[in-house]
């Protein structure tokens, strides 16, 4: 638990039935063990938790998904710390804040000293690997500093933040001379040369792109495009190709243990997917977006330059969102076909019953909600993630298929890793709370309010309109069991009563009458502030074993050389 987090009421908190259809149970009892021996950390990239069927869509059924769900927990109110890539990644791999980890956007290195899963993993022989994406950037600074060469075997855990990297695939590399080198090592590229497909960047003219009707390459990087099937044939697509290498990593491992991150880059952009699946959903099935009523919007300054940026414009016209969305619906459908394949090795080879299964999402999308694009704002459909947890052992029993209300984080992943697995903790570093209790029925303090993080420095087009420098573009969400509030450097907070307004279609930071809620949410800000975790090279047995020695008067104190004693 976070050192200045509280607990709600554990009455309010209770866990309820998943209230959507069960599919029929696993087929192998659940065995009993005081530790699982495995951990399966399934990331999709850029997926909305109300785009399956467990957490509500009406049309997009994912019987899969709803299968690990109705075997573990839904968590119905979990959180990204951050809403791109880069930075929610780097807080679910290191289990710390995006504020103390500093990995602010994409393509910003992690500190060296960060310690992320594998590091804490594999010194007790847990062979911790990735089958997919993480967006990690060598620390190229650092390692010269250090002498290291990058190229060495020495710097590959740190360049792969802690990952042995079985199959690293991060998606597109675009077809300019400079990343000429990336397109040529990317595995996937010898792949589907090897399957067939010709061309200098076989990703983009294959697996991203359709075929026009002179056969002309159709980017996938035009939404216009989206609703024509990619010209690479669905075996060899990259959700495919990344499924097969994972039971591939799976049958390798045997009987010895392993903590595979299986990371999807879809139904991240671009959005385009191989038949059937660019053709299984329909315009009628597009659920209408939330906005305000005409003239009602925010007039918040920060919401509205993201709204000039061009891919909330772009998304705020209904051709884009009724071409874009049944794609990125089969997309979807997509991985949840795979996750059957791969939850069916599982129980045909044991696994089932000894693996920990955890399901996310690194952030949301917008899709034209709130006249928004892509998900640089902290508003639910981008910073609300879905989160599945299947603890196999007895005690898990208890709480299997319910739906759990309690605010949770990416960062509680590694933590939870960590208990289930018998490892030591390290609460000096991690700000992250196990889930384990939660799974288990044990009646626990938990926190009363979660966060996310946000800077728009990086994105020159909002920062130049609001004149903001370069340090002074950070938003932050604290939220809280009824409340959303978002600050801003330089400019008023927002705030959204969730409890009447779940859409957030109104705005009340600037009303008189909610002053109390936003300083108590002010106050909270502060808080979490003060208690981010910054000394992170002593433990906390470490400290308190230096601490007996000014237990003075008693016995042992008497050993102990003092120092400025009468």
């Amino acid at each position: 638990m976070h050192p200045l987090h509280k607990p709600h009421s554990p009455n309010a908190l209770a866990s309820t039935p998943c209230n959507q259809r069960k599919p029929s149970p696993a087929p192998h009892p659940v065995t009993l063990m005081p530790h699982v021996r495995n951990v399966l950390y399934i990331m999709c990239d850029q997926l909305r938790r109300d785009y399956l069927s467990c957490y509500g869509h009406a049309h997009l059924h994912t019987p899969n998904i709803d299968r690990l769900a109705a075997s573990g927990v839904r968590f119905s109110r979990a959180y990204t710390q951050g809403t791109i890539c880069g930075p929610s990644r780097m807080s679910a791999y290191t289990g710390r804040y995006v504020s103390s980890h500093q990995v602010a956007w994409n393509a910003v290195p992690l500190p060296l000293e960060e310690l992320t899963i594998g590091d804490y993993l594999r010194p007790h022989g847990i062979r911790t690997a990735l089958v997919g994406k993480t967006h990690a950037t060598p620390n190229l600074d650092a390692l010269q500093r250090l002498d290291i060469d990058p190229d060495s075997a020495q710097a590959q855990p740190l360049n792969e933040v802690g990952f042995e990297a079985y199959l690293r695939h991060d998606g597109i590399f675009p077809d300019s001379p400079l990343f000429a080198d990336k397109r040529e090592s990317a595995s996937y590229t010898h792949y589907l040369r090897e399957q067939g497909y010709a061309g200098s960047n076989p990703w983009h003219e294959w697996a991203n792109a359709a075929a026009g009707e002179a056969g002309e390459v159709l980017s996938g990087w035009h939404m216009r495009n989206a609703h024509l099937p990619a010209r690479v044939a669905e075996a060899h697509s990259e959700t495919v190709y990344t499924t097969d290498r994972a039971i591939d990593f799976i049958h390798e491992q045997g009987e010895q243990p392993w903590c595979l991150h299986l990371s999807y880059i879809k139904p991240h952009w671009p959005y385009i997917a191989p038949a059937p699946y660019h053709a299984l959903y329909g315009v009628d099935q597009v659920q209408a977006p939330i906005r305000a009523k005409p003239g009602q919007a925010s007039d918040h300054p920060v919401y509205q330059a993201f709204r000039q940026h061009q891919e909330s414009v772009n998304f705020s016209r209904d051709e884009v969102r009724l071409r874009v969305i049944p794609t990125y619906m089969g997309l979807i459908k997509q991985v949840d076909d795979q996750l059957g394949r791969l939850f069916d090795v599982l129980q045909s080879n044991g696994r089932w019953d000894d693996t920990l299964i955890v399901f996310t999402s690194d952030h949301g999308d917008f899709l034209g909600d709130h006249h928004l694009g892509e998900k640089e704002f902290l508003l639910e459909p981008a910073v609300g993630i879905p989160l599945i947890v299947r603890d196999p052992r007895a005690a898990a029993d208890i709480s299997r298929g319910t739906t759990d209300r309690r605010l949770v984080e990416t960062i509680d992943a590694l933590p939870t890793f960590l208990e289930a697995l018998g490892l030591p903790s390290a609460e000096h570093r991690l700000e992250g709370r196990s889930l384990i209790p939660l799974l288990h029925g044990v009646e626990t303090d938990w926190r009363r309010y979660a966060i996310a993080e946000y800077d728009y420095a990086f994105q020159a087009p909002a920062r130049e309109r609001l004149a903001q420098p370069i340090d002074r573009c950070r938003m932050t969400m604290v939220r809280s069991e009824r409340w959303k509030y978002l600050a801003y450097d330089g400019f008023r907070a927002q705030l959204f009563d969730l409890e009447n307004d779940p859409q957030e279609l109104h705005d009340l930071g600037a009303d008189p009458a909610y002053t109390q809620v936003r300083e108590m949410h002010q106050g909270y800000l502060f808080e979490w502030l003060r208690g981010l975790k910054r000394r992170t090279t002593i433990s906390h047995t470490e400290i308190d074993l230096r601490g007996q020695q000014f237990r003075y008067g008693e016995p042992e104190a008497e050993k102990v050389v003092q120092i400025g004693v009468w």
